[in-house]
């Protein structure tokens, strides 16, 4: 998995991929009933056309959103309702037996969520941890160091490669 964000303990960025992942082999079906989406996530070139799709909206809006972005991956959190579509980005929702973590909408692990929420915080170093799970990449993000979405930061991020840390 990797972990994008801030160590809670030193402020330095965490990212981690791939290695941890081989030790806790999860697999995803499909969830029953959908979870509420809370945020939107965007990997690669669905990263960003997400930026892009929010650069578009007003500024009402982006300022209703908080963000998190790494090289590659952008997470929006928001009302359901306000949340941007794009297609091919994952929306995660709450898991009310986990809920540090942020789920894809439509799967759900084949483990108990409330296993894996205490292994991903774990691995993230420390309780109130929130992370958001991307199971097709094998990421986990760190939404601790979410901030309101600055269109500034975020046309910063898509201009230099995204490369920032928070749109």
């Amino acid at each position: 998995m990797s972990a994008t964000g801030r160590d809670s303990r030193t402020g330095d960025a965490l990212e981690t991929r791939g290695e941890d992942a081989a030790r806790l082999p999860v697999r995803w079906r499909s969830r029953a009933e959908p979870l509420e989406p809370l945020a939107v996530a965007g990997e690669g070139p669905v990263a960003v056309a997400l930026a892009r799709r929010v650069l578009a909206e007003d500024d009402a809006r982006l300022a209703s959103w908080e963000g998190v972005a790494g090289r590659g991956l952008l997470v929006l959190l928001g009302a359901s309702a306000s949340l941007p579509w794009v297609d091919g980005a994952v929306y995660l929702g709450r898991d009310a037996a986990a809920p540090s973590l942020l789920l894809p909408c439509a799967l759900a692990p084949d483990v108990a969520a409330s296993l894996l929420e205490r292994a991903f915080v774990a691995h993230a170093h420390g309780t109130g941890a929130r992370l958001a799970v991307l199971p097709a990449s094998m990421c986990l993000v760190r939404m601790d160091a979410a901030r309101p979405v600055s269109r500034v930061t975020l046309q910063a991020w898509l201009d230099t490669g995204s490369p920032g840390d928070t749109p």
